[in-house]
């Protein structure tokens, strides 16, 4: 399985059945999980998934970090090259992979985003497929909202 694949097994395993679907809070990365300087910062429940705008192809240093801080749960990674993702295709990648595990029956209750411009995409996607997911904005002042590697974490 290579980053971009999703076992939705991982996801319905640990999730809870509630009116037929699995219901999981989302959770993004920079920002919320990752604080910068390897620093750890919110942890998602077993039963949560993470999506995040970081490319396929920091998925090496991304899991390596989740794993050193004990975090296994299932990662969504943006399809786009790391060159071409920006704050507003990243948001848009979130609110379609919320989009496509409610399609699988996976409902993401409550989805956490420190990027205003990323959680205005999420909402948009969110709403315009009728879903109920709430994007709580976490405010996290600290962490800058480029794109840039996190290859420290290697």
């Amino acid at each position: 399985m290579n980053a971009n694949d999703f076992d939705i097994n991982s996801v319905i395993h640990f999730g809870e059945a509630k009116g037929g679907l699995m219901n999981v809070n989302g959770f993004d990365i920079d920002g919320v999980i990752h604080l910068g300087d390897g620093k750890c910062g919110i942890h998602p429940g077993p039963r949560d998934v993470i999506i995040t705008g970081r490319s396929f192809e920091e998925s090496e240093e991304t899991l390596a970090f989740l794993r050193r801080n004990q975090i296994d749960n299932h990662v969504i990674f943006n399809s786009l090259p790391y060159d071409l993702k920006t704050r507003e295709t990243s948001g848009r990648h979130k609110g379609e992979a919320i989009v496509d595990l409610a399609r699988r029956e996976v409902y993401v209750n409550f989805f956490y985003e420190d990027d205003r411009i990323q959680a205005q995409e999420i909402r948009k996607i969110v709403k315009r497929n009728k879903l109920d997911t709430k994007v709580i904005f976490v405010n996290n002042p600290f962490v800058k909202k480029e794109n840039r590697r996190h290859l420290e974490d290697l």
